[in-house]
């Protein structure tokens, strides 16, 4: 990371393996006091162009698609170079992000195991080989689809970005990269460690930070993109599909969610209230599973509202280099104040159970701090309950029987994932088929691996991330039909 003439730091797009800069330099912010961290490259259409040139020349004229020891050897490389700078990421992310430093660490330490399951995926194959009928024998091969475009959000940009990255360069594919503005500082961080990577050739992966959207734009579009990984909201998704439409590219989209936590009668309620305040408060709310709708059976729901309130209530929000922090605050003062205006809106046709939102008093004022709320609601078809917050809210909604549980989980467009609270060890099961997500947690929240895949149904994404399907999103199957030659009469 360089310094510019004021000395305050400044970052950079890393582009067919040089560091490159950008017409236009803007500030990064301390979400925390709105002071200036530093100042970064600000790129566009044109750091885009150059990135796609770039991956599509590696791709087409270098040993990385065909190497997978070259391959595995280099993301072996990635993740030691991670491991190393692992406590100045988690200091950066934790600082520029606004995560807690426990947060920071947890994404970062995840994404390095990430890395080292794809350099271990990238030395396997998988495919059928059968004698059809006499003489005729048939085969499937995989072979990387090209250059993928990977855009990922500020809520998590080093986990998500390598989720989508790591299995494309395990793939053999070449990489366009764009990050936005909110973690410039990270970004380039990120880009130095994997950008540095020894054995990685020039050209294999390229990224670029953007507070706009041409260069994404240019992403979707372009022709010499074969294949795009997103991952953000739902709307920008529909976006991203329909314009990619035209070129019928590869498309992995990871969306929006509104994650139920079913809570019945029988469920242990001291587990469950310390998960729920997590499952709301983690991130700061700024996660696609947050667990942003508590569904609790009636012969519980007066307990659990006591308990979970007084929980949220006692949730200690402060600034990311206060150990003492439970929380800290969303990435910026605007969408801190969008949220403290979901809660006022709820309150006009729901209970608000506790009145968090924008901390406008004390040392905290000049942050985007926000204190978690939590909105009783029966009615499935409001707001509140319909619209992903991204936030720190959550609402209590009371149902009867296990029916009533699987209708009000499902009555949203996401399907991202829900969790199920219980002693019954039937009831996971049954219950859990009939939900519409992609995960189900029992008894317990936000377990992800990377062994497993990952992703949505219905509105919340197509595709899948993790596991060995990751990699199948950055893969042609190429058939191949062999006949036997004829004996000789």
């Amino acid at each position: 990371m360089s310094s510019a003439t004021t000395g305050t730091v400044h970052a950079r797009n890393f582009i067919d393996g040089v560091w490159t800069d950008s017409d236009t330099i803007t500030e990064s912010l301390d979400p925390a006091t709105g002071q200036v961290l530093g100042t970064y490259a600000d790129g566009g259409a044109d750091e885009a162009q150059a990135a796609i040139a770039a991956a599509r020349r590696a791709f087409e004229t270098g040993d990385w698609a065909r190497d997978r020891d070259l391959r595995a050897k280099a993301l072996f490389e990635m993740a030691d170079r991670m491991a190393a700078r692992r406590n100045e990421l988690v200091a950066l992310l934790s600082q520029e992000n606004g995560k807690i430093l426990p947060e920071a660490a947890l994404e970062v330490d995840l994404t390095i195991s990430k890395i080292r399951y794809y350099g271990a995926l990238a030395l396997t194959e998988s495919g059928r080989s059968l004698e059809v009928k006499p003489g005729l024998y048939s085969m499937t091969l995989r072979q990387p689809a090209g250059v993928a475009g990977v855009i990922a959000p500020w809520n998590s940009p080093v986990i998500l970005s390598v989720r989508s990255f790591a299995p494309a360069l395990a793939a053999g594919a070449t990489v366009v990269l764009k990050l936005p503005g909110q973690t410039a500082l990270t970004n380039h961080l990120l880009f130095d460690i994997i950008g540095g990577t020894p054995s990685l050739p020039q050209g294999v992966f390229n990224a670029f930070t953007e507070s706009g959207s041409a260069g994404a734009r240019l992403i979707v579009a372009s022709p010499d993109i074969d294949v795009i990984s997103y991952t953000g909201s739902t709307h920008v998704g529909r976006s991203i599909m329909a314009d990619a439409s035209a070129s019928l590219k590869g498309m992995s989209l990871e969306l929006g969610g509104k994650t139920p936590m079913l809570v019945f009668d029988d469920a242990d309620l001291d587990a469950v209230v310390p998960v729920l305040a997590k499952a709301i408060t983690t991130f700061t709310g700024q996660f696609c599973m947050t667990g942003s709708r508590i569904l609790v059976q009636r012969g519980v729901a007066d307990e659990l509202r006591s308990r979970l309130s007084a929980a949220l209530e006692a949730v200690k929000v402060g600034p990311s280099t206060d150990p003492a922090s439970e929380m800290g605050p969303l990435i910026d003062r605007a969408n801190a104040e969008r949220v403290d205006r979901e809660v006022a809106d709820a309150a006009e046709y729901a209970k608000v159970l506790v009145r968090g939102g924008r901390v406008t008093e004390g040392p905290l004022a000049a942050g985007a701090f926000v204190r978690p709320s939590l909105v009783e609601v029966q009615e499935v078809d409001r707001p509140i309950v319909q619209q992903e917050i991204f936030g720190p809210v959550a609402t209590f909604e009371i149902f009867h029987d296990e029916a009533d549980a699987v209708a009000r989980a499902n009555a949203t467009e996401f399907g991202l994932a829900a969790s199920i609270w219980t002693r019954d060890v039937d009831r996971p099961l049954r219950v859990g088929r009939e939900l519409d997500a992609g995960t189900v947690w029992t008894n317990t929240w936000a377990v992800i691996v990377d062994q497993m895949e990952e992703g949505g149904f219905k509105q919340s994404g197509v595709g899948r991330l993790n596991g060995e399907r990751a990699l199948e999103e950055f893969q042609e199957i190429k058939h191949f039909v062999h006949p036997a030659p004829r004996r000789a009469s």
